[in-house]
């Protein structure tokens, strides 16, 4: 017995010693790497940078934001991301004292005692993802992220890393703890354009933070962790259960009663907006969108709408969120100028095409909004921006409007049959004047007027809008080749099952958007080659550094004449996309559209009409621009007289009018006869 316990005294002994020689050698191993590999300089300069940046500040830094700004396309400004933070923010002693304690029971246990950054924390969140494969938890006290905030960005690098730690010992330094956590609740972002505790709670509630009760501060104080995930307009529910789980924490910690905590979480928040923080209307949530989408390419990253399996896309969106969240955030903290190619005359004459084209519906829904309406799209032919973006009938109330133009998608009907099954047949040899056979179709479409005319030219089935003519087209073309042509166009909602002949007459699993129409058409105009439609033409910093610049900007000032190619993504034939524009000048004089032309402005477009009339497309274009109008209900039922012709024809007509007055008539660059096509061949 004596001997065994010596023999293990002596195992436990050279273990020891094993471990600490182990330990040595990395240590040694780390510093020669370290010294030898050149970082010691690098974390040398990130330390004299954080020296540099910390010295320089003073209060009035951490009260003042950059603000973004945002001009239409002559220089008139549109929005401003941020006001300024001086209205809002508080000095410490106005803060409430249960808003301080509530981020040090959440983010910051050790606040009142560390000198800016916490190791022990740093080394859990360090054995968290060793043990879980990925960060699970935070490392970061309340002094680095207030380092982050104001002097450093959202980059995962080790130095940026290594110079936050520096910049927090540096706060901690030169400022007091009270003024550290009095510059962290003015700076930290609740989502919403509100910037610090007091904007939050105006902007939420329309009161002042020392009028808010304890489940409503709360409340408040879950938002800045993840403001898109708990966002309280449009994620409540997970505001309300972070708010909870935070309540629990406080009690856990001693810094409020079992009774208070569960009477707080019984609380049924209300939100009441601040009717002073400006309505959100169309242009703004549109030129949001792709200002974020334009910084994250600006990142590198690449858009995707189409995956080889779940997984891919899984990993996609998480990596897509991610990053829409930063650069969303980034909108309101790095006082980008953002300059669009929004024309507001154009804007306002949009919406009060829509408004007055639909003025006779007055029916609402439970929540006070139009049950019938309409949207649209315009597109400068010349540059490929969007310049007029409508989401829906005018109406005034608070808050987050659906953009109905990029954010709903319905079934197209006719309106998608040159996209999808007449250019891209017209590569295929087919000619305006080929003759197709109309007439019935086993297990087919009917035509909309019930008339089958035998021999017809495909010329006059495009302007009557045959389907019979469209499903056998598309079925010698097949789906998955139509199909492509509009993934090519970036239509985001393409499904697999939509590989089918129902497809060709508009009838998609999920539909379309009036900007990926607007787009399409645009397109064919382009002499074929698709331009990805934004409204940005550039981003710069507030120190006028380029930060991103849309790729057709380089030929704004350009002048071409109509015979010239235009510049894009090749996706139809040009001589295909010149015939197509002219068999739909014919639908404008002969065909469904008759009636809705423009005068003397050559203009060609095409009617949609779903099933049972439950959606009505135009979608036409100059030389100009390209205009697409959706109208129908949020909630499809069928409308008795809504047709493609109908009421969006008459907006389109009203709208394209408007602002096509006083230029001057311009043709579309003609196609060549097959006739020519052949005698240049035999030449």
């Amino acid at each position: 017995m004596a001997k065994q316990k010596k023999k293990k005294k002596y195992r436990g002994f050279w273990i020891f010693f094993k471990l600490q020689l182990l330990l040595l050698l990395l240590i040694v191993g780390a510093a020669a790497y370290y010294f030898g590999g050149g970082y010691a300089q690098t974390v040398a300069e990130l330390k004299e940078e954080a020296d540099s940046l910390v010295a320089k500040s003073s209060k009035e830094l951490f009260r003042k934001g950059e603000t973004g700004l945002v001009y239409d396309q002559k220089g008139k400004l549109l929005k401003a991301y941020k006001g300024e933070k001086d209205s809002y923010y508080l000095e410490f002693d106005q803060i409430p004292e249960i808003v301080v304690k509530t981020y040090i029971a959440v983010e910051d246990r050790q606040f009142e005692k560390h000198d800016g950054v916490d190791y022990r924390a740093i080394l859990r969140a360090v054995i968290a993802m060793i043990r879980n494969g990925e960060v699970t938890q935070g490392g970061s006290t309340i002094t680095q992220q207030l380092a982050r905030t104001v002097f450093l960005n959202t980059e995962k690098t080790w130095q940026r890393k290594m110079e936050e730690i520096f910049i927090a010992r540096n706060l901690e330094d030169k400022y007091t703890k009270s003024q550290i956590m009095e510059f962290y609740l003015n700076n930290i972002y609740f989502g919403h354009g509100y910037y610090g505790i007091q904007a939050a709670a105006q902007g939420y509630f329309s009161k002042n933070i020392d009028e808010l009760d304890l489940s409503q501060t709360v409340f408040l104080c879950a938002i800045p962790n993840n403001p898109s995930l708990y966002d309280p307009v449009n994620n409540k529910k997970n505001t309300i259960s972070r708010r909870n789980r935070m309540l629990s924490a406080m009690y856990d910690q001693g810094y409020i009663s079992r009774a208070a905590a569960a009477e707080a979480k019984k609380e049924k928040i209300k939100l009441k907006r601040s009717k002073s923080i400006k309505k959100i209307d169309y242009v703004e949530t549109y030129v949001n969108y792709c200002a974020v989408r334009a910084l994250m390419k600006a990142q590198g990253f690449e858009f995707q709408h189409y995956f080889e399996n779940e997984k891919q896309e899984r990993q996609y969106d998480k990596a897509y969120r991610k990053l829409y969240i930063e650069c969303e955030s980034s909108l309101y903290t790095s006082g980008y100028r953002i300059y669009t190619s929004i024309d507001m005359k154009q804007q306002e004459k949009l919406q009060e095409a829509i408004d007055a084209g639909l003025g006779g519906f007055e029916d609402v829904s439970e929540e006070g909004v139009y049950k019938l309406q309409g949207a649209g799209v315009t597109i400068d032919n010349m540059t490929g921006w969007v310049t007029a973006i409508v989401g829906g009938r005018t109406q005034e109330f608070e808050g987050y409007t659906l953009n109905r133009a990029y954010q709903s998608f319905r079934q197209p009907g006719s309106a998608i049959k040159p996209l999808l099954v007449y250019a891209p047949v017209l590569e295929r040899g087919y000619t305006p004047d080929t003759i197709v056979v109309d007439e019935p179709v086993q297990d087919g479409p009917a035509n909309a007027d019930g008339i089958y005319e035998g021999g017809i030219t495909l010329r006059h089935a495009v302007k009557k809008s045959k389907n019979t003519i469209a499903w056998k087209l598309f079925d010698e073309l097949t789906p998955l080749a139509g199909l492509g042509y509009l993934k090519a166009m970036n239509f985001t909602k393409i499904d697999t099952e939509d590989e089918r002949l129902p497809t060709a007459l508009g009838g998609f699993t999920t539909g379309v958007s009036p900007l990926e129409m607007a787009a399409g058409y645009a397109t064919l105009q382009n002499d074929g080659c698709y331009r990805e439609p934004t409204c940005i033409v550039k981003i710069e910093d507030s120190q006028d550094n380029l930060i991103y610049s849309s790729e057709s900007e380089s030929d704004k000032n350009k002048k071409k004449s109509k015979e010239q190619q235009a510049e894009g993504t090749r996706i139809y034939k040009s001589n295909a996309a010149r015939t197509m524009t002219d068999m739909l000048q014919t639908v404008m004089t002969e065909g469904t559209a008759r009636g809705l032309g423009l005068g003397e402005m050559p203009c060609a477009g095409k009617t949609g009409t779903t099933n049972d009339n439950k959606d009505g497309w135009f979608v036409g274009y100059t030389r100009y621009y390209t205009t697409g109008i959706w109208v129908g209900y949020d909630m499809p039922v069928s409308m008795p007289g809504l047709t493609g012709a109908s009421y969006p024809g008459h907006i389109w007509h009203n709208y394209m009018l408007s602002i096509h007055e006083g230029m001057t008539p311009v043709s579309f660059i003609p196609y060549i006869e097959q006739k020519e096509i052949e005698d240049d061949f035999a030449e």
